[in-house]
């Protein structure tokens, strides 16, 4: 009797894009066993609402099945929106009321995509679940451990979204598209006939409609108020609408005639103040991190890396101090407006070293 090898199975989240539909094709391509499943992040009453550009609207599901029936792989769509409502919605306004800036694509990528789709491929007997991110996954041998390393192309290496990603959630993920670049995608899909081969890229923020403004005065009415804004000397110089509609490093916005472009310094929550300053005012020299996520854990308690404090931002030498439970971040020039909420990635040639969660900023 010819016995066949049972072909690795795994699923690819799809979320009608290109990327995430030529992860697919590519992975078929191998011999792998194939599963597409998009994820249903709003409730029935909901799903029509949100923008075309959005990944996980009716069209977008729509166009995976198309991809999926091109491909000849099974499609299903997973309802998650009490999940993501609870996962990342939640932590999002939260961190508005608190004063922060969030960043919910990487609370996605950990809870929901690598997090909740992860055991449900593993229900299905897949032995990896896959996506359509520009990062590379790698084995460190020397500290066996895995490690993301970044994308051939830097101009969508999506690296910074993943830091947060566990060694177990890491050993599971397959990242078809990090030796390629935008471009070479979009050429594969278009000369495979998929059909969303010059589809545009989604929205970040996939739930909010027009912008999170709107999004946080619709649904929190009541619990934001306006208070003064002042400048660095505490002067007041105007009243603004609720500490929520504003982020660090804002110019536009404010309301405040004055001699000078004036910027969103700080954000005292318990005082409900904005505290605004000159241009120079947002830049820092130093950050505290916590949270933290390694990849490659530090032997010495200080050494120097390169960050990232948002995800479009250029990477900046700075040397990293090991504390309790947390890390001072010391860069060679002050970088402008961080801000706390966001995410701080540590690099070193290229491989994702670690990241957490900027809590606090110092001039």
């Amino acid at each position: 009797m010819i016995r066949f090898k049972k072909r690795t199975r795994v699923v690819v989240a799809m979320s009608g894009g290109v990327d995430s539909s030529v992860a697919a094709a590519l992975l078929k391509r191998k011999g792998y066993d194939v599963i597409g499943i998009s994820m249903k992040l709003w409730p029935k009453e909901d799903c029509g609402f949100h923008r075309l550009t959005s990944c996980c609207s009716l069209e977008s599901i729509s166009d995976a099945r198309l991809v999926s029936e091109k491909l000849r792989i099974p499609f299903y769509v997973l309802d998650l929106h009490e999940d993501f409502k609870r996962e990342v919605i939640d932590y999002f306004t939260k961190e508005y009321l608190d004063g922060r800036t969030p960043n919910p694509c990487i609370l996605c990528n950990e809870k929901i995509k690598f997090g909740i789709l992860l055991k449900k491929a593993k229900e299905l007997g897949a032995e990896f679940i896959a996506t359509g991110h520009y990062a590379k996954v790698g084995f460190d041998r020397r500290a066996k451990r895995y490690i993301l390393e970044e994308g051939k192309d830097k101009r969508k290496d999506q690296s910074y979204a993943l830091f947060s990603l566990t060694q177990d959630q890491l050993s599971k993920t397959l990242l078809p598209l990090g030796a390629l670049t935008k471009d070479s995608v979009r050429k594969f899909a278009k000369r495979n006939g998929l059909p969303v081969h010059s589809k545009i890229d989604s929205q970040e923020i996939c739930f909010v409609q027009s912008d999170y403004a709107e999004y946080l005065k619709k649904e929190f009415k009541d619990k934001i108020k306006p208070g003064p804004i002042v400048d660095q000397k505490g002067d007041l110089l105007g009243m603004h609408k609720g500490t929520p509609f504003y982020t660090i490093g804002q110019r536009g916005g404010l309301g405040i005639a004055h001699s000078h472009a004036l910027y969103v310094t700080h954000i005292d929550k318990e005082k409900n103040t904005l505290i605004v300053g000159p241009k120079e005012a947002r830049y820092r020299k130093r950050i505290l991190v916590s949270g933290l996520n390694w990849m490659i854990i530090p032997e010495a308690k200080r050494f120097n890396a390169d960050v990232k404090i948002r995800s479009q931002h250029k990477k900046a030498s700075g040397e990293l101090r090991v504390l309790n439970g947390s890390l001072e971040i010391l860069f060679e020039k002050a970088q402008e407006s961080p801000a706390p909420g966001q995410a701080a990635v540590f690099y070193k040639r290229g491989k994702l070293l670690g990241g957490g969660w900027i809590s606090n900023t110092v001039e």
